[in-house]
């Protein structure tokens, strides 16, 4: 924690260096003693101060300087630090004029110049006033801070990436929250730069890239190696599990992501069917845990996204979006999918502004008392209602079928029956979703009736899209996108004109021969974390196979 800083300020150097003297030597085991020898410059340092999140507890300001003086500085510090304590430092003929300030401008004492001995006629009310402040005081947040405007898709991925790294971070919405409006005035920017990301040293970014938040965070964005022996693309719990396992084998593994570790299982707010933990976690706890643990075995990490996939002599090359290239001689396919966009009128207009595509965690205490609405029927829309359901009024699933039996685990269904605010509509679908600038109402087909309902929020977990349109001109996919490998390659078409080896490809191979897929992005996977990190596991005994060859 920061120590509560005491600021002294006066114009006359000697004084300045007797009170800093005698403050410091009572008070610098528990505060942080600071100097200003004008009134704008004990202004410039608590914006600063403010801008850190560093708590004021005390001000002794001069009355007589020049430019401004001692009252008018304690007068304007009550709108950056309204609850510290402001003492005014007088000379005898002052006295009048302190007495005034106390009753006019809410000063909490003055002081006689000259105080000696301190031990008399100066520590003695200090203490008691810092004791005072100490009392009421409520330590602030000193990590990341985000302002912006709950309704902005750009602040709503701010947020999603930040807790996608698990990152704390207090989230001040600019709109609803005095502080925020405070604390932006300290930085150089205004309403129209946010979202502002004000990082705990109090450096300010407005409208920060992912790029430049994950750079800033202190993640790697360039390779530290010429060449690997296997690069994992994508994070999620196959490219996490193929991470852990390739390094604990000794292999050079390099793990790359464009997003935050986790994948889609990262936005689920509970897992409970994971083995080995009998209370449940989140996805983004799981996946925090499975990436701290590959790099602790000594795999690499880097935020950054693959854009191509090429061989050459026998190596294969990715070529990152920052245009600089990586060589390794194995890859594993790990990129996942990704929840299908739901088609609907104004659905556009309003993502990231009410409507969002799992992100259930990020958004839902602004939910507080309001009617949500969750489109879809599979285990992650099923956490996501559970989730939701400790803050939303009513939390209501949409699905097109009669029930949840044939999409969601059993232990998800009990649950969700047991849970008084959510509601399930079967036989229904999104028709619509209306609002100006940001989700108001959405229009359901509820049977064979239409109804315009009001919402305050509609989460969308809707089937799967593989995210391989990069590579899918490299290695074959089936008709939806997803990688063939292994049996199923076999059995394509495709697969004489494209399959040179004299031995069948391994059962996670692609038609390039080095090329694993593992994951919910290969053709025949099955779509659960368990089976997801098995896959990636399972690569890399493959990786061992071809790399011996």
């Amino acid at each position: 924690m920061k120590k509560p800083v005491i600021l002294a300020v006066d114009d006359d150097p000697q004084v300045l260096n007797a009170i800093e003297r005698d403050l410091r030597a009572e008070f610098r085991r528990d505060y942080r003693v600071l100097r200003a020898d004008s009134g704008a410059g004990a202004l410039d340092i608590l914006r600063q101060l403010q801008t850190r999140a560093e708590p004021l507890a005390l001000l002794l300001a001069d009355q007589r300087m020049p430019g401004m003086e001692g009252v008018e500085l304690l007068e304007q510090s009550r709108a950056l630090f309204p609850d510290a304590k402001r003492v005014l430092l007088t000379a005898y003929a002052d006295t009048e004029a302190a007495i005034r300030a106390i009753n006019g401008a809410r000063i909490d004492y003055y002081l006689m110049k000259p105080w000696d001995p301190p031990q008399e006629l100066l520590y003695p009310t200090l203490h008691d006033l810092l004791a005072a402040w100490q009392a009421q005081h409520k330590p602030v947040f000193q990590g990341l801070r985000l302002i912006g405007f709950q309704w902005s898709p750009l602040s709503h991925a701010v947020k999603s990436a930040l807790a996608g790294y698990m990152v704390p971070f207090e989230w001040l919405d600019f709109e609803t929250n005095p502080a925020a409006a405070q604390l932006l005035a300290s930085t150089a920017f205004g309403a129209p730069d946010l979202p502002v990301v004000v990082y705990a040293d109090g450096h300010a970014v407005a409208r920060p890239a992912r790029a430049e938040l994950t750079q800033y965070l202190g993640l790697p964005t360039q390779p530290s190696g010429d060449l690997y022996d296997v690069v994992v693309i994508g994070a999620g719990p196959s490219g996490l599990g193929a991470a852990v396992y390739g390094a604990s084998e000794g292999l050079k593994t390099l793990l790359i992501e464009r997003e935050a570790p986790g994948g889609q299982a990262g936005t689920s707010s509970r897992i409970e069917n994971y083995l080995g933990f009998p209370t449940g976690l989140s996805g983004t706890e799981l996946a925090h845990r499975a990436w701290t643990q590959a790099v602790r075995l000594g795999a690499e990490f880097l935020a950054e996204e693959v854009t191509n996939l090429c061989v050459q002599d026998g190596y294969k090359v990715l070529t990152l979006s920052s245009g600089s290239e990586v060589r390794t001689r194995a890859v594993v396919l790990t990129t996942g999918v990704s929840y299908r966009k739901l088609e609907v009128p104004g659905i556009d207009a309003l993502s990231g502004a009410g409507v969002y595509y799992g992100a259930a965690r990020t958004e839902a205490r602004s939910c507080d008392q309001q009617d949500v609405y969750i489109v879809g029927g599979g285990n992650s829309a099923g956490q996501a209602a559970m989730y939701l359901a400790t803050y939303a009024r009513r939390v209501f699933i949409v699905i097109r079928s009669k029930s949840l039996a044939s999409s969601m685990s059993a232990y998800l269904i009990e649950q969700i029956a047991g849970t008084e605010n959510i509601e399930i509509l079967p036989f229904a679908q999104v028709k619509e979703v209306r609002g100006d600038g940001h989700l108001e109402t959405v229009v359901l087909q509820v049977g064979e009736q239409t109804e315009e309902r009001p919402a305050r929020a509609l989460f969308v977990f809707i089937g799967a899209k593989p995210s391989t349109e990069w590579v899918c001109g490299t290695v074959l996919c089936d008709a939806k996108g997803f990688v063939l490998t292994g049996r199923d390659l076999v059995a394509d078409p495709r697969y004489a004109a494209n399959w040179k080896r004299p031995r069948e490809p391994f059962a996670l191979e692609t038609c390039v021969p080095g090329v694993f897929a593992a994951g919910d992005g290969r053709a025949g996977a099955m779509a659960r974390v368990a089976a997801a990190v098995g896959d990636g596991s399972t690569a890399i005994k493959f990786v061992h196979q071809y790399l011996d060859e």
